[in-house]
């Protein structure tokens, strides 16, 4: 076994009213591949911001390579070896890929930037990690989340690292880029570059992980645990302090065609390149999921449902009513409420309280003579907070404080509280710990059972064909099959995505 590269001893940091990290401890070895779990406020991404020299710590000592040491900027520890790639990107969308990557430590000569060797050594590290298409000269700006997630690990790896710290690297990847990663990963582990890998998805951390630490409450309540052979319901166990079983809810019935009305009817509904032809109803209590790997067309389709998105040709109705195209606040009155796949840039206001973000589609339930009743706002959003076990549960605190679970909850508490008759579900579960998903899968079949029409885009097919009731699969911008979740499986769905041939 190699010599520590990374001890993290003690490590206590207190924000106003929080301890974040109550006394974590944490080894990391050269070339190795360490796993961090917990859930959502169990202080991963304190921690993190801690070895990142974004927070200085209360208490606690920090030794790399065998020496004790100070991170006390982002930019020591990057001269030290250590980068971070965040799971909510802090790239520059009106700079080029090139000049994202080298941001900081930019290559000049003679006072110049070398602009020219900037653009091939970026096209260099893109190539590597597997995307050769992505062009240097292009703005970050016009890339997809995934082509984002790329270039932030471009950068990472374009200084001399010794440990790269992943937050959550795979939440906006789908099978084939996961593959690719993994692939750069351990190509970094045979160079002697560690990793400190966090997700939570447990079947990623058994492929991918040497060793796990898992934290609780601020606490290490488990480190050094072998990836590949603790079982699964210690690992759940350890993070959540109970056993849970990782099943989905069943409804009533799941024979896909479903007895109540028909609720959200889309009818040959084309935009642009993105999608076309597309025609499917949804029923009052159904779950109809949309699968197919990214860029295929499943988040557009959301997005002109709800009229964020104009459509070119067809028609959206709710309750036999047309929607207006292209118009949101239309879609919104008619009863629909998007959770979209890009949390913080398209469905938060993080400057802003929780309680203002939950209230956000309902504020004239809370207007009395020109103005609001903000008592009436923090208690129904107090009430939404507890149910969903925000954490913290403080409705006054800004929303950009909160971690990406927890973020995620307050935008499904925000459509709870509008009651809406179609709730479109972009990624429900990105960045949401393992007892998280269980209480989201259990509120959206809930919701389907009280007769919400939902649909459904996951990355992850077993969370789609576990979830839905129906299942329409898409290869660029084409449904290629339609038909109940139980008439397909895994298998099947990643076939038809990558051939297109019609079932």
């Amino acid at each position: 076994m190699s010599d520590p590269l990374l001890q993290m001893t003690g490590i206590v940091k207190v924000f106003p009213g929080v301890r974040a990290l109550d006394g974590v401890d944490l080894e990391v070895r050269s070339g190795e591949v360490h796993c961090l779990l917990g859930q959502n406020g169990a202080g991963k991404s304190t921690l993190i911001k801690v070895l990142a020299g974004a927070h200085q710590p209360d208490e606690g000592e920090i030794r790399w390579q065998g020496e004790e040491i100070r991170l006390g900027t982002p930019m020591a520890a990057m001269k030290n070896g250590i980068a971070t790639i965040y799971q909510e990107l802090d790239l520059v969308d009106g700079l080029s890929v090139a000049e994202n990557i080298y941001l900081g430590h930019e290559l000049a000569a003679a006072g110049f930037s070398r602009r020219g060797d900037a653009q091939k050594q970026a096209a260099a590290l893109l190539a590597r990690l597997g995307h050769p298409e992505i062009s240097p000269r292009r703005e970050v700006g016009t890339l997809s989340a995934a082509g984002k997630q790329i270039v932030s690990m471009a950068r990472a790896l374009s200084h001399d690292v010794k440990l790269i710290i992943m937050d959550e690297p795979s939440a906006v990847l789908d099978q084939e880029e996961v593959a690719r990663l993994f692939k750069v990963i351990r190509d970094l582990q045979a160079e002697g570059v560690a990793v400190v890998y966090i997700s939570h998805r447990l079947e990623e951390i058994r492929e991918i992980g040497d060793r796990v630490t898992v934290l609780k409450d601020g606490r290490t309540v488990a480190t050094g645990l072998p990836a590949r052979d603790t079982p699964t319901r210690e690992l759940t166990r350890r993070m959540t302090g109970r056993d849970i079983e990782y099943v989905f809810p069943q409804p009533t019935s799941r024979d896909g065609d479903g007895d109540g009305a028909v609720v959200l009817a889309v009818r040959d509904l084309s935009a642009g390149k993105a999608f076309s032809g597309v025609d499917f109803d949804v029923r009052a209590g159904e779950i109809v999921g949309l699968a197919g790997l990214v860029g295929s067309g499943r988040s557009e389709i959301l997005e002109t449902i709800y009229g964020a998105r104009k459509a070119s040709s067809g028609t959206v109705s709710v309750d036999g009513k047309r929607l207006r195209n292209g118009h949101v606040r239309a879609a919104v009155g008619a009863g629909v409420g998007l959770c979209p796949e890009e949390r913080k840039s398209q469905g938060l206001l993080l400057d802003e309280a929780v309680y203002r973000n939950v209230s956000l589609a309902t504020m004239g339930r809370f207007a009395r003579g020109g103005f609001l009743n903000r008592g009436g706002e923090k208690r129904a959003a107090t009430e939404h907070v507890k149910a969903l076990d925000v954490r913290p549960p403080d409705v006054d605190r800004a929303v950009r404080t909160l971690s990406g679970g927890n973020q995620q909850k307050i935008v499904l508490a925000r459509w709870l509280l509008r009651e809406c008759r179609v709730l479109l579900l972009d990624e429900p579960t990105r960045g949401v710990d393992v007892g998280a998903r269980s209480e989201i899968y259990a509120l959206v079949r809930r919701l389907a059972d009280d007769g919400v029409a939902v649909v459904l885009v996951s990355s992850e097919v077993p969370e789609v064909l576990g979830l839905a009731d129906r299942v329409l699969v898409l290869r660029e911008g084409v449904v290629v099959h339609t038909g109940p979740a139980d008439d397909i499986d895994e298998h099947r769905v990643l076939d038809l995505v990558m051939e297109g041939s019609a079932a």
